[in-house]
């Protein structure tokens, strides 16, 4: 073997331990950096914990708590608003009937001022007149408050608002099923039937 080729292989067994000893590096480098990762968390991330059965336990028994105080404060503030409803509906039934019963004292007072006049007068027409206005100031103030009376006489017999007292014999076809003359006179208010009106129905 000549000097040339000698030196030749000296020189690639040199280059193999170069790059046998570059990839045992590489090698060392890639499992440390592998080590540090499985030792540290992630860069930006936090470690979750595992939560322990009592952990857990714990937690559900605070929860389970804060939903009962939000049960119980919701059923008191529900008591507290039915009780107040109740208490504003009593009054104001009660005071809805002070206010009918005032409105109408006026008309009392007239009618008490008639009986008066009825002993101390003798003039007929003037009583009649009085008895008149206290009776029109009444129709007036029932109509204020939505009572109105039903026209009977002459219009078809209706179950609905009609209370039937007897039966006439009609004078002709026309009058069969229609109310021929009202005993009684029947109320609505606010469209309601208030009193049926008794009435002859005509058969």
């Amino acid at each position: 073997m000549s000097k040339k080729e000698q030196k030749q292989q000296e020189t690639a067994k040199a280059d193999d331990k170069q790059l046998h000893a570059e990839a045992q590096d590489a090698q060392a480098s890639t499992a440390g950096t592998e080590a540090a990762d499985k030792q540290q968390p992630a860069e930006g991330g936090d470690e979750k914990k595992q939560e322990t059965p009592e952990e857990k336990i714990k937690r559900l028994e605070e929860e389970l708590d804060h939903e009962k105080k939000e049960y119980l404060f919701l059923m008191a503030e529900f008591d507290n608003y039915r009780k107040r409803t109740l208490k504003e509906k009593g009054d104001l039934i009660r005071n809805g009937g002070e206010k009918v019963l005032a409105d109408l004292l006026p008309v009392i007072d007239d009618f008490e001022r008639a009986i008066d006049a009825i002993d101390k007068t003798s003039d007929i027409d003037s009583l009649k007149e009085g008895v008149n206005l206290i009776y029109n100031k009444f129709v007036k103030y029932l109509e204020k408050q939505q009572v109105k009376p039903m026209e009977s006489t002459g219009k078809d017999f209706d179950s609905d608002i009609h209370e039937a007292v007897t039966t006439f014999p009609a004078q002709d076809e026309s009058q069969k099923g229609k109310v021929i003359d009202t005993v009684l006179k029947g109320y609505t208010i606010n469209d309601k039937v208030l009193r049926h009106a008794k009435v002859v129905v005509g058969q």
